[in-house]
């Protein structure tokens, strides 16, 4: 298990995971990236700038 690094609250692998997944906190709804599996490690995902052809 592993912590949400947003809101500290434990998260729980629900089936299988893969490094780079992006997975949401079930608490504060932070979107996190799937850094390790073993040890279970994540991170604030990044944030993505969408081009709107302005």
């Amino acid at each position: 298990m592993a912590d949400c690094p947003e809101c500290e609250s434990g998260l729980r692998a629900e089936g299988s995971l893969r490094v780079h997944e992006i997975i949401e906190c079930a608490e504060c709804r932070a979107e996190l990236e799937v850094v390790s599996l073993n040890p279970l490690l994540v991170a604030l995902a990044p944030e993505i700038e969408e081009d709107w052809g302005e």
